[in-house]
């Protein structure tokens, strides 16, 4: 392309890319605040409150770490730490031991992951939510007043509020927005037009952008605008895309992958079957309080055939998924951390609560004691988790093995119905062999350090040995045992030996879990595993025991009884947070807008009227997931344009009060799966079984080191982006490019940037070239020679609305100056592709 060509480009590009007003990057707060809680209280509860709290016998140096006041202010050496400056940290300088007299904690160094993870806390500020004293703190935590807290509060729907332009409303949703609109003294904008109203649903309800066929019919569609757009919400719903873009949102929360991550990135070879799972159930409109109880408590809720048993245990994959350190060699310290995963979870996806804060101390801020955490803690303690994998101490140098997944062939299904459940045989055989290693291990050690003519060693040795081969005979069978190659396998690395347990790719087996060894924990002191407290019966959170608990049965879990609490109506949070998950979906931003946290530390709700009608909609609508989404997109207000008028602006410039629509940027599947639909080459059938080679089981991490990562699945695989394998630490370049969603934590709002990142891939990226060139050829084989025609079709075809004339002047100039017109179609429909107004909704 001659110089003259290229500087148009891009011009062209460059026009299109300011065409939307600026966007602000999400405030960084609520990350920061989870970085906090996840990784720097439980660090300084662990190692420094000993010494350096109000709660201390004698505060060394004068420094206290429990309030940010006081850290701020730091001891007799001075400020303990500088936000943003961890080189001049004193509290970074302390723990790096680089100095030798001045190494804190004085009883060992830190790990270099909870160095790092200090370090990257003062790099973004140091966000710390403890304000006050020690005292003040605790007293928030008292269970009398936390009661007090808004989303701890039945929910109360009230009456619709009347307003005054009552002709503008579309339904109740609309009076409860317009109400305090009018309060404000501020009138909503006008009503996107038709095109801009059809390519927002579609995206919003599908991901995926209408076609130019759709957009010509909804254009032309004689009816009003509310029976027009709810013809088209109807189709949208019905359609099986629906329910892989709504069941990729809920993959977000319960912190979905294909791989453990950490320290030994092992494939989760059948997780995708959970992923199915969850895009059937919302094509299905499965009700939302049954979707939550089967991935609780699938395995023990009744069945009425062998499908739905299966199903139900595919369910429970939702406890499975969780990031684990496998390397970790003490079997008490990585079933505690997996039961934290799993409730850390539980809690932000279900009840937006932080039961994590709890481990280590009471809660710090909501009603959550560390009984309740342990009590908690006990149920998930008595469940026998089936991911396929177990740490290094468990399983030698084999990280995954089949046996350690759960059954739901035929046979094992019929069985569970019957009453004769081989899922928990083979649980308390699995519990049985655990108990034994947890048993072992101190007595391995105690072992090692007697001296040999020691009283009792022979006994010992003579008790392990018995130890050893009941263990043996509880092992699961060696599934290469009386293969071809087993001999072959005896002489192959380490590394090789991890890569080949042997499996079938089709296999009856999911991750899921099971009734496990029925028990009730010690509360561990500031978490530590080795400082043991007194014992917590299993139960769930007080603050919420008026919700109606079931007492959990005698032999039981209590998994059932949870899962069944979850979902009672009476439960003030479990509709409220999934009710604001969607509308932060629909709008940009929830009505609460801290959608993982309802506690004291999140926001409060901005509308709390309406919030409470939606969610006690909701139940009585018997929980349908499409009616809530339905309701909301045929309001008024979901239909508003996204034009800013200063006069509102003066007033509400966050929109907090929904005056006009929100502009949002399309998620990287959206852009992913619009480049891919718009150029022809989009496979809407589902990939069969596993995203990558299935034989492979080995460490993703030293396999991508040498260039070999085994995907099946890449980024330029036509299908949609729900289907490609998702490895932890090793996403593709364009979701970190475009801010996919971190699979180690839950994500019920994703961080949003705007970079030159973004337009720079969109221009130079194989993927976004390769769609051009197709477009610019579909183009011209529906349009023929009319080279007009061809550029009205790219304007109708990406950015679903006619082009004006202006743009079709320039554009049809640009065409024609480029070497030659095919590579100048392509250029263009490129510019289209990287242009601000294709990544974001209108």
């Amino acid at each position: 392309m001659n110089s003259p060509a290229l500087l148009s480009c891009l011009r062209l590009t460059l026009v299109l890319l300011l065409l939307s007003p600026s966007v602000t990057a999400q405030d960084s707060r609520r990350e920061g605040l989870d970085v906090f809680e996840k990784h720097v209280r439980p660090l300084l509860a662990k190692h420094c409150y000993e010494c350096h709290s109000a709660e201390s016998s004698s505060v060394k140096g004068n420094l206290k770490l429990d309030t940010r006041t006081a850290t701020l202010k730091g001891g007799d050496s001075g400020p303990a730490l500088v936000a943003g400056k961890p080189d001049d940290s004193l509290l970074l300088k302390s723990v790096m031991y680089n100095n030798p007299d001045l190494q804190m904690p004085p009883k060992g160094k830190l790990s270099e992951d909870e160095i790092a993870a200090l370090r990257h806390w003062i790099e973004i500020g140091a966000p710390d939510p403890r304000t006050g004293t020690s005292d003040q703190i605790s007293k928030t935590t008292r269970l009398k007043q936390g009661r007090q807290h808004w989303s701890f509060q039945p929910v109360r729907p009230g009456q619709t509020p009347s307003v005054k332009n009552a002709a503008w409303t579309r339904s109740e949703i609309d009076h409860f927005i317009l109400a305090r609109q009018e309060q404000a003294g501020i009138t909503p904008a006008a009503d996107a037009d038709r095109p801009a109203l059809l390519r927002r649903v579609t995206l919003d309800l599908t991901g995926l952008p209408p076609t130019p066929q759709q957009l010509s019919q909804f254009v032309a569609d004689p009816a009003s605008d509310d029976e027009a757009l709810a013809k088209v919400v109807d189709h949208l719903l019905a359609s099986p895309a629906f329910g892989e873009r709504w069941g990729r949102h809920w993959l977000d929360v319960v912190r979905y992958a294909d791989s453990v991550g950490k320290t030994r990135n092992i494939p989760f070879p059948f997780a995708w079957r959970y992923r199915n799972y969850v895009i059937d159930s919302f094509n299905a409109d499965k009700p939302y309080d049954r979707f939550v109880q089967e991935q609780l408590a699938g395995d023990l809720l009744p069945s009425r055939d062998v499908r739905q048993r299966s199903e139900n245990v595919i369910a429970t994959g939702f406890l499975a998924l969780g990031s684990m350190d496998l390397n970790e060699r003490d079997l008490d310290q990585f079933r505690l951390d997996r039961i934290d995963d799993q409730m850390d979870t539980l809690g932000r996806s279900m009840l937006g609560l932080t039961f994590g804060c709890a481990r280590c101390h009471d809660h710090k801020f909501d009603p959550i004691s560390q009984q309740d955490y342990y009590a908690l803690a006990g149920i998930f303690a008595s469940t026998r988790t089936l991911s396929g994998n177990r740490s290094r101490a468990g399983m030698g140098n084999t990280y995954f093995h089949p046996e350690l997944l759960a059954d739901i062939g035929d046979k094992a299904a019929k069985e569970a119905i019957a009453g004769r459940d081989p899922a928990q045989l083979k649980a308390a055989t699995l519990a049985r062999a655990d108990e034994i290693r947890e048993t072992l291990t101190p007595m391995v050690q105690r072992f090692k350090a007697m001296p040999d003519n020691a009283p009792g060693k022979a006994a010992l040795k003579q008790r392990m040995a018995v130890l050893r081969r009941e263990l043996q005979s509880l092992q699961p069978a060696d599934a290469a045992a009386g293969t071809p190659g087993k001999s072959k396998a005896k002489q192959q690395s380490k590394q090789q030996r991890l890569e080949a347990v042997p499996f079938d790719p089709a296999g009856d087996i999911a991750m899921g879990v099971s009734e496990g060894r029925i028990e009730d924990l010690k509360l561990r002191i500031r978490g530590e595993p080795d400082l043991e407290g007194d014992v917590v019966e299993r139960g769930l959170p007080t603050v919420l025991e008026t919700v109606g608990m079931s007492r959990i049965q005698e032999g039981t879990s209590g998994r059932e009884e949870l899962a069944k609490w979850l979902t009672s109506s009476r439960n003030p949070l479990t509709g409220r947070v999934l009710v604001n998950r969607v509308w932060g979906h629909l709008f940009g931003r929830g009505l609460v807008e801290t959608p993982d946290n309802f506690g004291v530390a999140g926001a409060l709700p901005s509308h709390p009227e309406l919030l409470d009608y939606l969610a006690a909609g909701f139940v009585q609508d018997d929980w349908s997931v499409k009616r809530l989404i339905r309701r909301i997109v045929l309001s008024r207000v979901y239909r508003l344009s996204t034009d800013i008028r200063p006069q509102q602006a003066a007033v509400d410039e966050g929109n907090q009060l929904y005056w006009r629509g929100n502009l949002r940027r399309l998620d990287v599947e959206a852009i992913r799966d619009s480049l891919l639909q718009t150029s022809g080459q989009l496979d809407l059938q589902r990939p069969a079984g596993a995203p990558y080679k299935a034989e492979f089981t080995g460490d993703l991490s030293r396999v991508a080191a040498r260039g070999n990562l085994p995907a099946d699945l890449q980024l330029s695989s036509p299908v949609r982006s729900v289907y490609l394998p998702v490895f932890r630490s090793l996403l593709f370049g364009m979701y970190t490019a475009f801010d996919f969603a971190e699979p180690d934590q839950v994500n019920g709002q994703r961080d949003v940037t705007t970079v030159p990142g973004q337009a720079l891939f969109l221009l130079n990226n194989g993927l976004v070239a390769e769609a051009s060139v197709r477009t610019a050829k579909q183009l011209q084989q529906q349009y023929g020679e009319d080279s007009k025609a061809q550029l009205a079709g790219a304007w109708r075809l990406i950015l679903c609305r006619e082009a004006s004339v202006d743009e079709l002047r320039m554009a049809e100039r640009f065409v024609e100056s480029a070497d030659a017109e095919a590579t100048g179609l392509a250029l263009l429909v490129q510019a289209l592709y990287a242009s601000a107004e294709f990544r974001y909704t209108p």
